[in-house]
């Protein structure tokens, strides 16, 4: 017996079988050709997106006689790019590069439900083995092998109508609190760039900041020496890695790896700022983290550097006073190399830092760990929507 086609998870009244259909039955290419509109793009971040809101557009020059006309509710892809999402339905009139492909659903065809399948993982695969070329960066799929890949979908427009408004509702949710992310982000930085320049500064608290060479204050010592690659990933001891030096102000004390207990290496303890040795740009070049955890035998990384301070910085105002635009400005300075770029250990020590009282380090380190924390929320909302979307594409399609 055939195995009827059906999604597990569906809308109230609609039980019939879905179909495999081939894309030129539900799609058809059209090649309008004009130099007159907004020039769009087709990113696999973006979709379609208009290159003044930031994809990545040269300039066309002439070639520009030879642009597609796009139209609202068309799909659009990169013809090179297909396999890895670079695929998306317009919300704008314009006009893309003789390198896209533009097609107009067909009548008995939900648009946005298309865009939504065609995106969906099992489908990118197929895209990718009818694709042409001797490498990913020479693949290309154009309308001939893209009109012949089967998929499968509901034989109902109205059912297709339902799915794809769904998945909007969820992707306006995510878009929304993307934009909350990105004006915390924004306040965040301004707030930071105010208080630690003195412009903004808690009630209470006029006195002058002191200025001091960071290692008049603490001692650096090293990360791990004498391993190799087989001395990594087991043992009851642990180190912090690379990664969580450099992404972090303050280091997940979650998410090191494991080794051996060895004596002989520099120990982190509560407090110790970590910095990161080499980066490929300058830019990156002695990222900063503090460490507050309490476990024993927990090691630092052979590519990063740790410090010791004396007790003169509450470790919340260390943390984020090392991230501040006028230390990481001083570190640019020390970068060193062409291909890739490093810092030295001794020289970190002798950039200046400011320190208010105690008191004030501590409001002020306080201030920031909440700000961060309520990024955090606003970036687990983000996730826990996007794991509902995913799992709705799995439940929802076939």
């Amino acid at each position: 017996m055939v195995k009827q086609l059906q999604p597990k998870l569906r809308f109230r009244g609609f039980t019939d079988a879905w179909e495999q259909r081939e894309l030129k039955t539900l799609m058809k290419e059209v090649d309008e050709i004009s130099s007159d509109g907004e020039i769009l793009s087709v990113t696999v971040a973006n979709g379609i997106y208009p290159a003044r809101n930031g994809a990545k557009e040269s300039n066309p020059g002439e070639s520009i006689n030879r642009y597609k006309v796009v139209r609202i509710d068309d799909i659009v892809y990169n013809s090179m790019r297909l396999w890895q999402g670079a695929i998306g339905i317009s919300d704008y009139k314009g006009i893309v590069s003789p390198a896209y492909t533009v097609c107009q659903v067909k009548q008995g065809a939900d648009a946005r439900f298309c865009a939504y399948l065609l995106r969906r993982y099992p489908v990118l695969c197929e895209f990718y083995k009818y694709s042409q070329g001797n490498s990913k960066d020479t693949l290309i799929l154009k309308y001939p092998e893209f009109s012949r890949i089967t998929v499968t979908i509901s034989p109902s427009i109205i059912e297709q109508h339902e799915i794809a408004n769904a998945l909007e509702r969820i992707d306006s949710l995510i878009a929304a609190e993307k934009r909350k992310l990105n004006l915390l982000q924004k306040k965040k930085t301004t707030l930071l760039r105010q208080i630690f320049e003195q412009k903004l500064r808690f009630k209470g608290y006029s006195d002058f900041w002191e200025q001091h060479k960071l290692g008049s204050l603490g001692i650096s010592y090293s990360g791990l020496s004498g391993k190799t690659k087989t001395d990594f990933g087991h043992g009851l001891a642990s180190y912090i890695t690379y990664m969580n030096v450099f992404q972090n102000p303050i280091a997940d004390i979650d998410s090191n790896g494991q080794i051996e207990i060895d004596a002989k290496q520099h120990t982190v303890r509560y407090g110790d700022a970590l910095f990161t040795i080499s980066s490929e740009t300058p830019e990156e070049v002695g990222m900063s983290s503090v460490w507050i955890g309490n476990q024993k035998n927990v090691y630092l990384n052979s590519f990063c550097f740790g410090y010791r301070q004396d007790g003169a910085f509450d470790v919340l105002y260390l943390a984020y006073m090392l991230r501040s635009e006028a230390v990481r400005n001083q570190m640019r300075m020390l970068a060193q190399g062409i291909s890739r770029f490093n810092i030295s250990q001794h020289k970190v020590m002798d950039i200046n830092v400011n320190i208010p009282s105690i008191s004030e380090q501590q409001k002020i380190g306080s201030f920031c760990r909440g700000l961060d924390q309520l990024i955090s929320a606003e970036v687990k909302k983000i996730d826990l929507l996007t794991l509902k979307k995913k799992a709705l594409l799995q439940q929802m399609f076939v």
